[in-house]
């Protein structure tokens, strides 16, 4: 049975700057990533004797308190029943690891979801002495990810992500005509919980104190048009490369809303009732995929540019495909 008493951690140089998340799933193996979201949002894990949130990262000698975990012996086995998973691979090297995240799939276990990408890659890659997710795209945004195989490819390349020095470009299929002369969304955003603990963002303005800048480049790719067989007044949709600028959470979702135009199929912050009628005209996610990024290496230098094809769910669908032949 796991220890259950009081335990205190000391952050070594190689865990500096990782996400306080994602050390503590390392130290804590065995024990479910729910509990380990769980005690962070409860604020028995302390940091330097503070609470700290999920996200905090880390600095080589900072002490970690980890409250008593106790655990019955088939919990720690639950592990074992993640299933091992290949995905497309658009770059690899000794350092990074590039992949195609499909639609559907959360890029890590936690908060109600057993496991995801990195620990299905991990399983499928057991060789591997490290695989971390150098950024995240949300369960249901396919498209370019990021995966680190080595402590210091991961710094460098999440210091790129924190300088905003990356370039992340996706295509959103939103409705009605967007109009040309906007070009720029740079409005703040304000995370918060649901009463169930589900993550939520809505826009806010600058006096707000936990409101974040976030600014969102928008460019028009072309107007697609719904199906013969739809009503009359079914709107017109536009195709969008937007760059974010800044990576806040649904960031893009919440600011194509806000600006009167939701992306399609989204089933947090869009249209519903046109969400039915997309469905049935055989469009069954949220359209938003991350198609371009750009990064330098993280021992080399060199710029790398990835591009991750729309999906046949995607790109098929309305033959949308067709806008991209000249971009």
């Amino acid at each position: 049975m796991p220890d259950a008493a009081v335990r205190h951690l000391t952050v070594d140089a190689e865990s500096a700057d990782q996400r306080l998340d994602n050390f503590l799933l390392r130290e804590l193996k065995g024990v479910p990533k729910t509990l380990v979201y769980r005690i962070i949002r409860s604020g028995e894990v302390r940091v330097n004797k503070a609470r700290a949130r999920a996200d905090t990262r880390l600095r080589a000698g900072d002490d970690v308190r980890l409250p008593p975990v106790r655990l019955p012996e088939r919990a720690v086995a639950a592990p074992a029943a993640v299933p091992a998973r290949t995905f497309p691979v658009l770059y690899e090297d000794e350092w990074l690891l590039a992949i195609d995240k499909p639609a559907g799939v959360a890029v890590h276990g936690g908060s109600g979801v057993a496991f995801g990408v990195i620990e299905q890659l991990r399983r499928a890659r057991p060789q591997a002495p490290l695989l971390e997710l150098v950024h995240r795209l949300d369960r249901e945004t396919s498209g370019v990810l990021l995966v680190a195989k080595r402590r210091s490819a991961l710094k460098r390349l999440q210091d790129q992500f924190r300088d905003r020095s990356t370039g992340k470009t996706y295509l959103a299929l939103v409705r009605g005509a967007w109009p040309a002369q906007r070009k720029v969304i740079d409005v703040p955003l304000h995370k918060y919980l649901l009463p169930d603990g589900e993550r939520r963002v809505r826009v806010t303005d600058a006096a707000d104190p936990q409101g974040q800048r976030s600014i969102s480049l928008v460019r028009i790719i072309g107007t697609v048009h719904p199906p013969a067989d739809a009503p009359a007044d079914a709107p017109v949709m536009s195709l969008l490369a937007v760059t974010i600028k800044t990576g806040r959470t649904h960031q893009i979702r919440v600011h194509l809303a806000h600006a009167g135009h939701p992306i399609a199929g989204d089933d947090k912050y869009g249209d519903f009732a046109w969400n039915r009628w997309l469905a049935r005209w055989g469009l069954k996610r949220m359209f938003l995929h991350a198609w371009r990024l750009s990064v330098r290496h993280p021992v080399h230098g060199t710029p790398l540019q990835l591009e991750a094809p729309l999906p046949p769910e995607l790109g098929d669908w309305l033959d949308v495909r067709r806008f991209l032949a000249l971009q």
